[in-house]
């Protein structure tokens, strides 16, 4: 699964393996970076060649991608958006299903709490890989969270066809019933 936390100055990609057990292990972390002072049509080319050298070495069976959500930075976000958009792009010409999640969906498959910070999920992220530091920088980590978080959830179907939680998101459930009996 590669999950890529869109970007113009630094464009996280990560790639994860999870097996039936929804175990994750790391298979690629980096980060494409272009110059800011690039012309925008360059700076895309770049974030393009970047995904397209880890498809080409990778081959993931998927893309998922950080949904751009709205900011009061505009030209971020358009920057932002268009990084997305080369990224689903290129899945679809690699004949590869892409998807996106929010940035609140990818922070509560991880960490079980939807408005976790960076520290938090790259902390979790470490956890999971059973890595020995936490990816650097927080958009490799993000990259990393939006792959396990959708291929968490791609293979999370219930027979009844609802998602089941996540690991983070049952781990995070029990504590919640736990401290609710000792509130009693």
């Amino acid at each position: 699964m590669l999950g890529i936390d869109p970007g113009l100055t630094r464009c996280g990609i990560g790639i994860v393996d999870v097996d039936r057990a929804r175990r994750g292990t790391l298979v690629h972390v980096g980060v494409v970076r272009t110059p800011v002072d690039a012309p925008i049509g360059e700076r895309l080319a770049g974030v393009a060649a970047g995904i397209r050298a880890v498809l080409a070495e990778h081959r993931p069976d998927a893309v998922a991608v950080e949904r751009v959500f709205a900011q009061h930075n505009t030209s971020t976000v358009m920057g932002t958006a268009q990084a997305s958009g080369v990224a689903l792009l290129i899945a679809a010409e690699a004949g590869l299903p892409a998807a996106t999640h929010t940035p609140s969906e990818v922070k509560a498959a991880v960490t079980g709490y939807g408005s976790a910070d960076k520290k938090q999920v790259q902390a979790m992220i470490a956890r999971i890989l059973r890595l020995d530091a936490p990816p650097q920088p927080a958009d490799a980590a993000d990259a990393l969270a939006i792959a396990l978080c959708h291929a968490w959830r791609r293979g999370a179907a219930t027979p009844d066809g609802t998602n089941a939680l996540t690991p983070a998101q049952r781990a995070w459930a029990d504590a919640e019933r736990v401290a609710r009996t000792y509130v009693r």
